[in-house]
């Protein structure tokens, strides 16, 4: 059973109504959480983070509100917790030739992270498949939750 490593939009989508993605993570999320679904230290991180960021939302809560609700979420019986045992150069390092922008890095190091888990990347952004060559096999790592408004 493969258990997909959720990236920051999604748990962000997961767990605000007001996201423009919210309905179609929640309907993702029913269909595939029985398989398992994982969090890391660097997406918990950045949950709290813009969690508790006004200038994510005028809702925006305390990071201690934001933790509490990182914890409920990680109570659900499909979650694992995927530590990070490989750091960032180790990660991004097949994809290191198709980096071409800052913006990258994250999806890069997130991917790279779940293929060394041997598990699949949850994510909104279609733009991740840019780091892998047309006909990869490594391209069935990475489900792309479609649907925004």
């Amino acid at each position: 059973m493969t258990v997909f490593l959720l990236d920051v939009n999604v748990l962000i989508g997961l767990s605000w109504p007001a996201h423009e993605s919210h309905e179609h993570v929640l309907r993702w999320f029913a269909r595939n959480a029985v398989r398992g679904w994982a969090t890391c230290p660097f997406t918990q991180a950045a949950f709290v983070r813009i969690s508790s960021s006004p200038a994510f939302s005028p809702h925006a809560v305390s990071p201690q509100e934001a933790l509490r609700l990182l914890n409920t979420n990680r109570k659900h019986p499909g979650h694992r917790f995927g530590g990070d045992e490989i750091d960032l150069g180790q990660a991004v390092r097949r994809f290191q030739e198709r980096l071409v922008g800052h913006r990258q890095l994250t999806d890069a190091y997130l991917l790279g992270l779940a293929l060394f888990k041997e598990g699949r990347l949850a994510t909104l952004d279609e733009s991740v498949m840019t780091l892998l060559p047309e006909g990869s096999p490594d391209r069935g790592s990475i489900e792309i939750i479609r649907g925004r408004r």
